[in-house]
């Protein structure tokens, strides 16, 4: 700083600031005397926060804080023996200028403007703000994410046959995580045998509390242990089936992404999950690896099993419906099952329903509608609409070519195809409001069950063969995109003659873009039509229209015409010189040379039409990555902004210190979790 030529010294600011009289501090607002806001003496790290660690070659390599010291402690000597031999006061200001770098970069090593203190080896050094800020820092890093012990990672594979509220461990895993239980009088002659099995069997015990002491179980002591043990010591044994944990898969963005199983001990060295409670986790059987926690106190089992546990997470608390449920092959399963014309003998149906449910006495023969109401509740009365109804006006019922309205009387499903409406849908959302958690996920298990079985029984495939389509219906299509091309080429002629109607608010240009865009996707959807029209009702489309996979769009693409591709919601533009490849002429704006692709993946893509299909999926690709990021950042500053906000019995949303920011929390004071209650009670009214 400087007092217009002379330069202000650190001193001499401290001897002013030492002159304002206490009086004065109170009319400038200060607490605290002003002189102490320069640094005379900086406090020092003990050397347990700044270790000096030993190298391969037996040389002592000290901490990035150290050496900043050292820089500090070296400075301030040759400092005072400048001054002392009363050198120059150029090279004093020079040193002090360098003293006030170090100190500086010795609390922050990243201020704009001052270039960073580098080891010699040139990397930055990492002083004290480094070790607080960003996620590897000090808060984020060891204070609000840590290191814990009782848990177990490893990759997960699917296994239909587990509740799936149940969670299969390796016996590897099962035997190195311990729980403490206490011994009683009811089960010391159970905990005495797990100590003699020890720790190196299943099921064992690694060590025994008594009396404050810890005994660690060995070969040698185990005998002795077993002997001595009393009730009221505590046992540390190894995992068993049934006990509680909590299953983890990252990245944990929502609630469900942590919720509490039950173990299930099983060979091998993954942990297995029934493929029904995938989708809370956003998990898949491609290498996803998930993390397993062992509550060690009887609160935070309590807790787990009360709060946490999948059957309580059936519903979602975002929107009410139920995240957990049959998907894919359990949806495609129980459509065969349950459509119109299935009849099983007594032999088919002990063969189906085996290890699942008990088949009624004295019958005979089944319907697969009959063999699916023995999963449901005798008193349960409920009818809906499912996917397959195409009723475009009001449905007509139980008359419904397509079996769309599915009626459930006292237990027996009496009309209707279970899709996935019903097998992850309105179905179990109106079990779990009537029935609670329990009966849902035990409809959950045994319908997962009951459809692959059926899909095993009736088998199913889909080839490649199921995308052609008639000669006749082949001809339909070309003539229909041979029409809409020739559309667009009158719009392309009408705009440059000048002729064509202007859109409110849009440029000639922006007009015939605009023109062009609604007549290639009207294209696609006429295409869409004469191929659902020309494959029946043939495997895809069973998939497609019960939900167990995949869309129309799909089969539209696949034997129909994959349709416009765009970039930024636009046709695609950029290229060449005034044309988007060499393969067109400069200035065409036709349907084809500006993104529309006119084959099906079927028949095969030509070279252009590859090349604009690619820059469309390549914007789906960053647009992926570039999207993850900013939600992520986005739901931390929400998380940091909103963590203090709590709902009050009175319904009032408050924040910190009582202030109210909601009158009535989501201003209806619904619980989106109980939103199938209401909507219950409305169709009642």
């Amino acid at each position: 700083f400087y007092e217009g030529e002379d330069s202000l010294l650190v001193t001499d600011v401290k001897e002013r600031f030492e002159r304002i009289p206490e009086e004065d501090l109170e009319l400038l607002g200060l607490m605290v005397r002003p002189e102490d806001l320069i640094l005379s003496a900086i406090p020092v790290l003990p050397i347990t926060a700044r270790p000096s660690i030993t190298l391969e070659s037996s040389d002592r390599s000290e901490d990035d804080l150290t050496h900043k010291l050292v820089d500090i402690l070296r400075i301030n000597q040759r400092l005072e023996e400048n001054i002392n031999s009363g050198a120059p006061q150029l090279i004093i200001e020079d040193l002090w200028d360098l003293l006030q770098y170090h100190v500086a970069t010795y609390f922050d090593n990243g201020i704009t403007g001052i270039p960073p203190a580098r080891h010699r080896s040139g990397r930055p050094l990492k002083t004290l703000a480094q070790r607080l800020k960003s996620k590897e820092g000090r808060f984020r890093n060891n204070l609000s994410g840590k290191r814990v012990n009782f848990s177990a990672r490893t990759v997960i594979s699917p296994d239909g046959k587990l509740s799936i509220d149940e969670v299969g461990v390796p016996y590897y895993v099962a035997m190195e995580l311990t729980v403490p239980e206490e011994v009683t009088a009811w089960n010391i002659e159970y905990m005495r045998q797990l100590v003699k099995n020890g720790p190196e069997s299943h099921p064992g015990a690694h060590s025994v509390l008594s009396e404050g002491r810890r005994k660690r179980i060995i070969e040698e002591t185990k005998g002795v242990i077993a002997e001595t043990l009393k009730p009221g010591d505590i046992i540390e044994r190894s995992l068993q089936d049934g006990d509680i944990v909590i299953f983890n898969r990252q990245p944990s963005l929502h609630r469900q992404s942590i919720m509490g199983h039950r173990v299930k001990v099983l060979p091998y060295n993954t942990f297995r999950l029934n493929t029904a409670v995938c989708a809370p986790y956003n998990a898949d059987f491609d290498g996803d690896e998930m993390n397993l926690h062992v509550p060690q106190s009887k609160e935070a089992q309590a807790e787990a099993e009360l709060l946490m546990k999948v059957s309580e997470n059936i519903i979602s608390p975002r929107f009410g419906k139920p995240v957990i449920g049959g998907r894919h092959d359990h949806v495609t399963g129980m459509y065969l099952l349950t459509q119109e014309g299935v009849e099983l003998d007594r032999v088919q149906a002990l063969k189906m329903v085996s290890g699942i449910l008990d088949l009624p006495k004295g019958k005979k023969k089944f319907t697969g509608k009959e063999i699916f109401s023995l999963l449901l509740p005798d008193d349960f009365t409920y009818t809906y609409q499912n996917r397959m109804c195409k009723c475009e006006d009001e449905c007509i019922g139980e008359k419904c070519p397509t079996e769309g309205t599915v009626v459930i009387k006292k237990g027996k499903l009496t009309n209707g195809v279970i899709d996935a409406q019903g097998v992850s849908g309105e179905l179990v959302s109106e079990l779990y409001i009537l029935y609670g958690p329990e009966l849902t996920r035990d409809f959950i298990d045994k319908v997962c069950m009951l459809s692959i079985n059926s899909f095993m029984k009736f088998g199913f495939s889909v080839g490649i063969d199921e995308q052609d389509i008639p000669v006749k219906s082949k001809k339909k299509l070309r003539d229909m995109l041979v029409g809409v091309e020739n559309r667009v080429n009158d719009l392309i002629g009408a705009y440059k003659k000048g002729e064509l109607k202007m859109l409110p608010g849009k440029s000639m240009s922006e007009s015939l873009e605009d023109y062009i865009m609604m007549e290639l996707g009207k294209s696609r959807s006429e295409a869409g039509k004469i191929a659902e029209k020309a494959v029946g009702q043939n495997s895809a489309v069973i998939m497609a229209r019960s939900g167990a996979r995949g869309s129309l769009l799909n089969l539209t693409q696949m034997a129909g015409c994959v349709g416009q591709q765009a970039v930024r919601g636009e046709r695609i533009k950029r290229g060449y010189h005034f044309r988007t490849l060499s393969h067109f002429k400069k200035g065409d704006v036709s349907a084809q040379a500006e993104g529309f692709v006119r084959s099906n993946f079927k028949r095969g893509l030509r070279p252009t039409e590859y090349f604009f299909h690619s820059m469309g999926g390549r914007e789906g690709l960053v647009d992926t990555a570039i999207r993850t990021g900013r939600s992520g950042y986005m739901q931390r500053r929400l998380i940091n902004a909103l963590q203090d906000l709590v709902v009050h019995p009175d319904g009032t949303v408050r924040g910190d210190g009582g202030v109210i920011v909601q009158y009535t929390y989501g201003e209806d004071g619904i619980d989106p979790m109980k939103k199938g209650y209401v909507d219950r009670q409305l169709r009642e009214q």
